[in-house]
This record gives structure tokens, C-alpha cells and sequence, in this order.
């Protein structure tokens, strides 16, 4: 049996660190020992073990380790991060250390180095000269680029459960099914905004194409409109829908209040042609060809809208980013400093921002499909809140819980 020693520091009990390592342990087959442990006696009290692993193999055991760090668990012995160079552009050296979007640390000469940005499915390139290190993806590596290999000299730091008790989205840390109340829970997050607007935190909407073709979209708006949102996430249907309702009444050539509506298709095409003849959605609106909806509110309030491209799309309207990888690059650098973030009916986007997004950042998934939530709440699982609903109601019973609670005078100065 190969064998090595581990240690775990932190909330390890609450924040359920403590029973992941030991599951990873035994559903890979190994052993453990735990040889001590310390259990902090109040809530605020931070805890300790140190445990023996032991496998079959080195090659096992070199695995397991490797899991159990991406957990928080440090193997009891220091050692400088292993570091192989990049045998060509855009390739990684085999073994390449895998990230997650955990705070995570490189050991080099003797010190630990924090790599930046904490960013999921890249390897890490350390800069000697500058003893740096940084997540790297495949487009971002360069021949003779210094990547870590193996898994020696990395400690990984997990989000671990508030002590306060306070915190809604670590209180709930679940998924509310569609047969579940959830009035109480809308409520607490309007409260949750209305202090992130207070604090100057930023707040992002991620949005689908559900929320125009429902009728949604007048919510949305009041809540631009009252500034609950900074940064606009979206593909370019969900703009070229909205403008297309804003036009003609239509989404894709239905209108959600009509049963049969004037135009079909047409509209959707028609509504690309006057944007791209406008020169993109700020000059239209400039132009009052466009005087409403989403798009319309985010332009004259300011949003800041980031919008990407598929192999779908019709047109594209100007302002859309339809190279893959430079969205990649521009969706990372605009949810850099984003706080808080709501995925509303857009399970393909959701899942890109989902996995660019800090582990800190408090993350709302709403859709109707409940694997559409759980993927997308997976990567922050002490941070997130998923919803299994229709995002009309949602919306609409946020909006208004926000507004009645800013109405109330006695609210305003809690908050």
C-alpha cells in the first residue's frame, strides 16, 4: 500500500468539506486513518484533521491526492510545484494540472503564489521572473510557456459556509422544485439586491430568450430601470427578439398576448434588417427608431451589454461577437468584478457563465427544466439558489417585491 498524509483546516464540518474527502476516499477504493482531529467548540471556531490515505498504487494514490486538494485538503509535506513547459502553442504538457474556479495557490521557491484568475478547466503558467502564476486556456498558452504538472505544490482554498447564519443563498444552498413555495425565497433576494445596489456591488443578468416571448420582459425592464442591473449577458436571438416585440409586436413572429399575430417570421427578419440599418441597437435607439423594451432600457440606463453570437443566428445584429474564443475573452474580463448573478431561462449561456464565474459570486438559476438548474448551480455549491419555474412569474413577483419594499419608508431604512 502507497500511502501519504493530508490535512484539512476551516469550517470542514458545516461547510461539509470534511465528509466530501472522506466519500472521495472510499468511492475510489483507498483507506483512511484519521490520526487527529480538532472541532472547533463554537461556530466561529475554525477546525482541524490530519488524515492517512493510503491505495494500491502510487499512480492511485497520486489521483486521489489530486481530488482531494481540489476539496482544500494540503498534503502534510511542502513541496515546490512540478513545472514542465508548453511543447507548442495552444498544448499543454501531459499531466497538466486541471483548475478549479476555487481560490488556488502555486508553491514556487519556497513561497505560495495565488493564481489568477481563479478560473475552472484551465492549467497555470508560472512566470518565473515575475513569480507569478495565471490560468491559462489552450488559446492563452504559447510554446515554452512554464505549466504546473502533477498535483505537488498546489493548495486549493474552498468557499466555506458563513458562520453568521444570514446569508440567504448559503442558508438555502439548494434547488426549490416547481411544486415549492417560493414567494418567501423572492422576497429575501429582492431584499439581497437592494443591499448589492447600496454597496455598489455588481449585479448581471444572464438572459434567454424566454423571458420576451413569456411577456417577461416588462419586469425586467422596471428592474433596469431601477437600477438592479449593470451588466447585461445575452445571445443574440434574445436581442433581436426584444427588438422585434418592440417593433412589432411579435417575438419570432408570436405575440404572447394574441392568438394569432400579423407578420410571423417576417417580423423576426425585418427587425434585424432596421438594426443593422440603424447601425446597431444604441444608434437606433438614438435614432428613436427603437423607443422600448429590454434593449431600449438598457441603452438609456446604461447597462452594460455583452452580447455573443451562435451558428443559429439570423444576421447578426452589429455589436455581436461572433467569434467563439473572443467571446470567451470579453465575457471573462466583464464578469471580473460582478457579484451577483441571476441565469434566467438561458441554459446554454447559463452554463458559459456559470463556469467563468468566481466562486464568491452569488448565483440565482431560474428555468423550467430542473437539470437545466442543477448544471448550472453546480460550480458555486455553497453560493447558489436554483429555482424550478416559469420566468414570468419570477420576474414579475420580483419586480414587485422590490418595489413595494422601496416604497415602504420603514424598509428603506433597514436596508
Amino acid at each position: 500500500m502507497f500511502s501519504e498524509t493530508i490535512e484539512l483546516r476551516g469550517h470542514i464540518i458545516d461547510s461539509l468539506i470534511l465528509p466530501k474527502v472522506l466519500d472521495q476516499i472510499l468511492t475510489h477504493g483507498a483507506n483512511f486513518k484519521i490520526a487527529e482531529i480538532k472541532i472547533g467548540k463554537k461556530r466561529a471556531d475554525q477546525s482541524f484533521a490530519r488524515i492517512e490515505v493510503s491505495a494500491e498504487s502510487s499512480e492511485a494514490l497520486d489521483e486521489l491526492v489530486l481530488r482531494l486538494r481540489q476539496h482544500g485538503a494540503e498534503v502534510a509535506k511542502s513541496a515546490d510545484a512540478q513545472l514542465a513547459k508548453a511543447p507548442t502553442d495552444g498544448v499543454f504538457p501531459p499531466d497538466f494540472y486541471v483548475t478549479t474556479n476555487q481560490q488556488t495557490f502555486v508553491r514556487f521557491g519556497g513561497k505560495d503564489i495565488e493564481v489568477r484568475p481563479a478560473m475552472m478547466d484551465s492549467a497555470i503558467a508560472v512566470d518565473r521572473k515575475k513569480r507569478t502564476a495565471r490560468a491559462v486556456k489552450f488559446f492563452d498558452v504559447s510554446k515554452g510557456d512554464e505549466i504546473v504538472v502533477g498535483h505537488e505544490g498546489i493548495r486549493v482554498v474552498p468557499v466555506q459556509r458563513s458562520t453568521s447564519g444570514t446569508d440567504l443563498f448559503q442558508f438555502i444552498n439548494t434547488t426549490i422544485d416547481a411544486d415549492e413555495p417560493k414567494s418567501a425565497i423572492i422576497r429575501e433576494l429582492g431584499h439581497e439586491l437592494q443591499r448589492a445596489r447600496v454597496t455598489n456591488a455588481k449585479i448581471a443578468i444572464v438572459a434567454g430568450p424566454a423571458i420576451v416571448r413569456t411577456g417577461a420582459g416588462q419586469y425586467l425592464v422596471r428592474l433596469i430601470e431601477s437600477r438592479y442591473v449593470d451588466r447585461l449577458f445575452a445571445g443574440n436571438a434574445f436581442a433581436v427578439y426584444d427588438v422585434e416585440r418592440a417593433l412589432f409586436g411579435t417575438s419570432l413572429g408570436v405575440n404572447p398576448d394574441l392568438a394569432f399575430a400579423r407578420g410571423g417570421h417576417e417580423n423576426h427578419l425585418r427587425a434585424v434588417n432596421m438594426i443593422r440599418e440603424a447601425g446597431g441597437i444604441a444608434a437606433a435607439v438614438r435614432k428613436k427608431v427603437l423607443n422600448h423594451g429590454i434593449m431600449h432600457a438598457c441603452v438609456r440606463h446604461k447597462v452594460d451589454i455583452v452580447l455573443t453570437g451562435t451558428i443559429r443566428d439570423e444576421g447578426p445584429i452589429p455589436g455581436v461577437t461572433t467569434d467563439a474564443l473572443e467571446a470567451q475573452k470579453v465575457m471573462r474580463v466583464k464578469l471580473a468584478d460582478v457579484t451577483h448573478v441571476l441565469l434566467l431561462a438561458a441554459f446554454q449561456h447559463s452554463l458559459a457563465v456559470a463556469s467563468m464565474l468566481a466562486p464568491t459570486v452569488k448565483t440565482v438559476c431560474v428555468d423550467i427544466d430542473p437539470s437545466a438548474v442543477e448544471r448550472a448551480v453546480e460550480h458555486q455549491p455553497l453560493q447558489s439558489i436554483g429555482l424550478v419555474t416559469d420566468v414570468e412569474p419570477f420576474l414579475r413577483e420580483l419586480a414587485e417585491c422590490i418595489a413595494e419594499s422601496e416604497a415602504k419608508p420603514g424598509d428603506r431604512k433597514k436596508q
